[in-house]
């Protein structure tokens, strides 16, 4: 056996025991996905391994090559399995994220959206500095309430000064809104899609299971790992320019 179908098997066998090869019951797949569909057991699709890295590859080198000096990515993962890698993931590439419930108009009403952030910012700031005490308990304990909603639905989208580069989505059909969104931009959409998903509605589709954090974890470290080393490589490319 060669080095490389040693590597492939070693990779499969990594792809099987995280479940990111493992798709939804055959009657819930979408017509679109059967090219990308291996196998099925026990009514269960499974996933093309082939398919699943050669999309998580394609992906990083558009997330890599789309993303400049003053460009970032709109990461979103409102599921339960999803949230806590995909918040890892943005806050170690300090993009903005949303990992609760979406705001409808995010991006086709940004300015509405981001004068919203603006005054939380400020409200926040107020209360910090004292500013608020000058009011009744009962109105301080209404700016307080205040900031804690407003908190859940801003406080990871602070950074997002401007429309993003990318838009990151994982499970396309619960974050439907998302997508749709971007598209009415033409921002160009990455997303980590199940068998139930139309991956013809992403531009890069990342073929693995969306619905458990093991799957998503390897999926997402594997994205992580590419993007940290493509952007190393272009750092040394321009140095080399220099």
């Amino acid at each position: 056996m060669t080095k490389e179908k040693e590597m492939t098997s070693e990779i499969v066998s990594e792809l099987v025991s995280a479940g990111v090869i493992a798709g939804h019951k055959r009657s819930k797949t979408h017509p679109k996905m059967k090219p990308f569909i291996a196998l099925n057991r026990n009514e269960i699709d499974f996933l093309d391994p082939d398919s699943t890295i050669s999309s998580i590859d394609d992906a990083v080198e558009f997330i890599a090559g789309r993303l400049g000096p003053e460009d970032f990515m709109l990461c979103i993962g409102t599921t339960v399995p999803a949230r806590e890698t995909l918040l890892a993931f943005a806050e170690h590439f300090q993009f903005p994220y949303v990992i609760t419930r979406w705001l409808g108009g995010t991006l086709t009403n940004f300015k509405v959206i981001n004068d919203r952030m603006k005054y939380y910012v400020d409200l926040k700031a107020k209360k910090e500095k004292g500013e608020l005490d000058k009011y009744t308990k009962k109105e301080q304990l209404k700016f307080s309430e205040k900031i804690i909603k407003l908190s859940v639905s801003f406080d990871g989208l602070l950074k997002m000064t401007k429309l993003p580069a990318i838009v990151f989505v994982i499970d396309p059909a619960v974050n439907d809104t998302v997508v749709k969104e971007a598209k009415l931009l033409k921002i160009p959409v990455v997303a980590i899609l199940d068998t139930n998903d139309n991956p013809k509605e992403i531009n890069k589709p990342i073929f693995a299971n969306d619905h458990t954090k093991q799957s998503i974890e390897w999926v997402m470290n594997k994205i992580k790992t590419g993007v940290d080393a493509a952007k190393i490589e272009m750092m040394k490319k321009e140095t080399v320019i220099k």
